[in-house]
């Protein structure tokens, strides 16, 4: 069971309709954004509704690789329950190295293709105990992102709300998106120009995601608000994965929030890089991060002050990199 809203509490039989209400697959389709495509900061200008693929390799339906339980979040984040994670398919960045590999290329399938069958096995999984919804990799379907979480609402699924992005956002996409979500989950990749255009083919990543940031942080602002369980319930987690023999742009990562942002932002500083096939022959990137790279970007952080989030054990490298090829992908 969930609380609604207004404190009512929902049945599994009122969270499981038989039908989607108020037709999202239908308004998705009608949704002006996708006939040329400006939806993400790539402005690709395909037309998505007539069936172009655009930049990220996506139409116009709602392509989700898979709707699972998580308990790999961080811990306000994954929440008592576990957290109802919806991966969508594909991305509006080419990450060399991409933990997600399986679904974020252009030419992955996806096992949804309707907010309909999305949105019921969203459902499912809350009316079984999680307790919270996370939108993961949407920035470049943020037409669907917003029509699933408005029929979410729309049925009364009251729990938190997270949006899980890299940051490589339009302004217009965060703005309308901003009364549906309660906790944000950006990444901030890179502070290089050129790095970001070597690993991820995006060389304006590092000013488009900071001004994400930035657009979130006035809202938010640093407080992160948990409830007596811990979970949050509204509020800003910065991630930053630290790659292997890049020190100094994580260094250089960490200090843009502090001074954009604010130090007492929450800041999960991640360690879980694990090489894939595609990195095999790169001197850096097919290594995992070293102990004392590591230790150098915490002391950073220290120095900094960034003293609120959490900070993943170097040993837990590849404990939650996920096999899209498995009905749990994190089994």
């Amino acid at each position: 069971m969930t609380a609604a809203p207004g404190g009512r509490i929902l049945s599994a039989m009122e969270l499981l309709p038989a039908h989607f209400p108020g037709g999202a697959d239908a308004r998705l389709a009608a949704d002006p954004r996708l006939d040329r495509c400006a939806v993400c900061p790539r402005g690709c200008g395909a037309n998505r509704r007539a069936g172009q693929r655009g930049w990220c390799g996506r139409g116009a339906l709602a392509e989700v690789a898979s709707v699972c339980l998580h308990r790999g979040e961080e811990p306000a984040v994954s929440g008592p329950g576990g957290i109802a994670n919806v991966f969508f398919v594909g991305c509006n960045l080419r990450c060399v190295y991409c933990q997600n590999w399986q679904i974020s290329r252009a030419g992955s399938p996806a096992c949804f293709e309707s907010l309909d069958a999305v949105a019921g096995e969203v459902l499912r999984l809350v009316a079984a105990g999680a307790s919270a919804v996370g939108f993961v990799s949407g920035a470049h379907v943020a037409p669907q992102v917003e029509a699933l979480a408005a029929g979410l609402r729309a049925r009364g699924a009251g729990m938190p709300f997270v949006l899980n992005t890299n940051a490589y956002e339009r302004p217009e996409a965060l703005h309308r998106l901003a009364g549906l979500l309660d906790v944000y989950l950006p990444d901030f990749k890179y502070a290089d120009p050129e790095l970001a255009e070597q690993l991820s083919g995006a060389r304006d990543y590092p000013g488009v995601a900071l001004e994400a940031l930035r657009q979130i942080y006035a809202r938010t602002g640093p407080k992160l608000a948990l409830d007596e369980r811990g979970q949050a319930r509204r509020g800003l987690i910065v991630r930053h994965l630290v790659l292997p023999g890049h020190v100094e742009n994580s260094v250089a990562c960490l200090r843009l929030i502090a001074r954009e942002l604010s130090p007492e932002v929450w800041v999960s500083i991640m360690a879980q890089y694990q090489p894939t096939a595609e990195v095999a022959g790169d001197p850096t990137l097919s290594r995992r991060v070293t102990g004392a790279d590591y230790a150098a970007v915490l002391e950073e952080a220290d120095r900094l002050g960034l003293e609120n989030g959490w900070r993943q054990e170097l040993a837990s490298a590849g404990d939650w990199n996920p096999d899209f090829e498995r009905g749990d992908p994190f089994s």
